[in-house]
């Protein structure tokens, strides 16, 4: 669907996988480091086009971006093996190291490349950098991270993705700061355990991978386009429930990992960080309605020559799991009482 049958894309697409399962199961820094550069040399050509200027540019601010976080990243593992025993170093060198990471991932406050980059970039290409290139710097940021530093790094992450998205017409744009406050999220979860974190990039990746999938069949790119175009009235079901299930409201399945941040949270009484993360939430729900809202009463008084009809099966299937959420929570919810 995304590449054609001969494509060399595939080529490159393959040694972006592999270069994922270096960096995470290196036993050095080094060969973290080059795990993260064949990524990077293998993300820029499926992103490249030479028939698309946007996706050109993007592919080129990228790559800028990314070496100048592959390069402080290799300096602070440098200045890490020659001064090991000085602490006052280890703690700076904890904080340029965590640093390069943020920005790898387009973390608050490296987040300024990431909306622009991918304004530039398809549908597929986009589910790419907020899913999978998240997972090699997040893993290695959990190896050695400052936690105080990444305490502050998460809540900015929280604020920011939510007040960022409030104003954005565009639909990619709306989905990376969607991405930048799931970051804070994901991090938080990483820091509690690993396997609570992989819980939550699961769900992410499942409903970003429907909402991306959802607007490369639609052809959509802009938020207006969902009220213009003539949809079947159960394309806008799906994105109701796919929109708030994005956005952790309860009954739906993304409140599910959310809920278990938010019981730790509580439980080792960070009162203040739970007040955040949930007020930031309710911020990203009130966007996210308000698109909704518009999708389902707004009219637009041109002419509809034809209505939107979406004829695939593997959506059809992959969206039953988002219905089904909402009667699983009801069930989950009794469970864990």
């Amino acid at each position: 669907m995304f590449f054609s049958k001969n494509s060399p894309k595939k080529f490159f697409f393959f040694f972006l996988i592999f270069s994922t399962l270096i960096s995470i199961s290196s036993n050095s820094w080094l060969g973290c480091w080059i795990g993260l550069e064949i990524n990077l040399l293998s993300f820029i050509p499926i992103i490249s086009n030479s028939f698309n200027l946007f996706a050109s540019e993007a592919s080129l601010k990228y790559f800028l971006t990314q070496s100048i976080a592959s390069i402080n990243f290799l300096f602070s593992i440098l200045m890490n093996m020659i001064l090991m025993k000085n602490f006052e170093m280890n703690l700076i060198i904890s904080i340029m190291m965590n640093s390069s990471l943020l920005m790898k991932m387009g973390s608050v406050p490296f987040h300024f490349w990431f909306p622009i980059i991918i304004e530039g970039l398809s549908w597929f290409n986009s589910f790419i950098l907020m899913t999978w290139q998240k997972i090699s710097p997040m893993i290695l940021l959990s190896y050695y991270f400052n936690s105080n530093f990444i305490m502050i790094i998460i809540i900015f992450n929280i604020m920011i993705g939510a007040i960022g998205g409030l104003n954005q017409t565009s639909l990619r744009k709306l989905l990376t700061f969607s991405s930048i406050n799931n970051l804070g999220w994901m991090i938080m979860a990483i820091l509690i355990s690993e396997n609570l974190w992989m819980f939550y990039f699961c769900f992410y990746s499942f409903l970003i991978s429907i909402m991306c999938l959802l607007f490369y069949n639609l052809n959509m790119f802009y938020i207006n386009q969902l009220f213009i175009n003539n949809m079947n009235f159960m394309i806008k079901i799906n994105l109701l429930i796919n929109f708030m299930s994005l956005g952790g409201l309860p009954p739906f399945i993304g409140f599910f990992p959310k809920w278990i941040i938010i019981n730790f949270l509580i439980n080792n009484n960070f009162y203040f960080m739970t007040f955040i993360f949930v007020m930031m939430s309710l911020i990203t729900l009130f966007f996210y309605i308000r698109i909704i809202y518009s999708s389902f009463m707004f009219n637009y008084f041109k002419m509809k020559w034809f209505k939107i009809f979406i004829k695939n099966n593997l959506f059809l299937i992959i969206n039953f799991f988002s219905f089904i959420s909402i009667s699983g929570m009801i069930f989950s919810t009794f469970f864990f009482m």
